[in-house]
């Protein structure tokens, strides 16, 4: 299933998914002013998803000042209190899963006790939750190994891996190959976007130089598998399902 991020206008989101059957990743609810009016927005974004025409949902959590791998208590609580948030939005729209970010910070965050610290905040969170599929996605991230260690420490069916393979590409000095191969299995939602490796520009796939048909070939389509095209240009994300579909053959 390809889903689109919400960067477009309604309007082009129904027209995309109408003409194209994709879903909507919706950043909707990982805006801080939308949390504090958290029932008021749910349904509000219930009627936008109606007049789109109902798509199939995934939700963005909240990041901005929130830390899954804070040793704060408080950063801590509020980060719980803001997931939490988002996943009640999720469970109200039918979302299929939630994206939240590792909160990794390489330069603030030293390697040991990283990802039992995650790995223990995401095993409270998932507590007694049956709702959406939670998948931790790597930003800042510089290597695969520790998000790999916080999906075996967490070891919960409900819990997978998100690759964005255009962070991973410009924030690592890992390939993005590398990333993609060794981390495949565990991966249950892909983020799909280009850049030159300088910065995270979210380009429409060949504007950049990820060797993003490789990376598509070591994420091969499965049943619970799915993809968001994260590009702000309509025409970009057109053309990304386009290649997509071609690449998989129609089977995503």
């Amino acid at each position: 299933m390809i889903y689109v991020s919400h960067l477009l206008c309604d309007e082009d989101m129904k027209e995309i998914c109408g003409q194209y059957g994709t879903g909507v990743e919706s950043i909707e609810f990982s805006i801080s002013d939308n949390l504090d009016r958290l029932e008021r927005k749910m349904e509000q974004y219930q009627k936008r998803l109606e007049q789109m025409g109902n798509p199939p949902l995934t939700l963005h959590g909240p990041f901005l000042d929130l830390n899954p791998a804070s040793f704060d208590s408080r950063i801590r609580k509020v980060t719980m209190e803001r997931f939490d948030q988002c996943y009640q939005a999720g469970i109200r729209l039918g979302a299929k899963k939630i994206v939240y970010h590792s909160g990794m910070i390489p330069t603030v965050y030293f390697r040991e006790g990283w990802a039992e610290q995650t790995g223990r905040f995401f095993q409270e969170f998932l507590k007694d939750r049956e709702g959406p599929e939670i998948v931790m996605e790597n930003v800042l991230d510089e290597d695969w190994r520790l998000l790999l260690d916080v999906y075996n420490f967490v070891d919960h069916p409900n819990f997978k891996l998100c690759l964005d393979m255009g962070h991973a590409h410009c924030y690592s000095e890992i390939s993005v190959l590398e990333w993609a191969k060794e981390l495949a299995p565990y991966v249950g939602h892909v983020h799909i976007h280009d850049n030159a490796g300088d910065r995270d520009s979210h380009l429409g796939l060949g504007k950049g130089t990820i060797p993003w048909e490789k990376v598509l070939k070591l994420l091969p389509c499965t049943k619970e598998r799915t993809w968001t095209i994260e590009c702000s240009n309509k025409e970009d994300v057109i053309l990304c399902i386009k290649q997509i579909n071609e690449k998989m053959r129609g089977k995503l």
